[in-house]
């Protein structure tokens, strides 16, 4: 039996019909949905954005080899630029995350009363 199991079984009666009308919310449905739209999105924006650099060296290599005004290839410029956005992603990930944070701390202090990190 896995850690999870064990904890929804130690669980109250209460606190499982707690937890399963806020899954049932129309609160909870909506912010579901947004973080899942948040994360397609943006997995599917990084996946083609890094992806691209292999492709662009196996079938492009004139472009990847062309010189530009900061004496490197444009292969080069744009795998440096691949960590860039990986820390920009990262930045946007985090603050969009506590957002989502906030918004089921709210939710969850609405239905059951007071915020406790160690059930979520």
């Amino acid at each position: 039996m896995g850690k999870i199991e064990r904890e929804t079984n130690s669980l109250s009666y209460f606190e499982r019909n707690k937890y399963d009308e806020i899954a049932e919310s129309n609160e909870f449905q909506v912010l579901d949905k947004k973080k899942r739209a948040f994360l397609i999105t943006s997995i599917s924006i990084m996946m083609i954005y890094f992806f691209t650099l292999p492709i662009m060296a196996g079938y492009f290599k004139p472009l990847m080899m062309k010189e530009v005004p900061v004496f490197v290839n444009f292969g080069y410029l744009f795998a440096t630029s691949q960590f860039i956005v990986a820390w920009i992603c990262a930045a946007i990930y985090t603050k969009k995350s506590n957002q989502f944070d906030d918004m089921i701390s709210e939710i969850y202090e609405r239905y059951i009363g007071g915020v406790q990190n160690d059930k979520l």
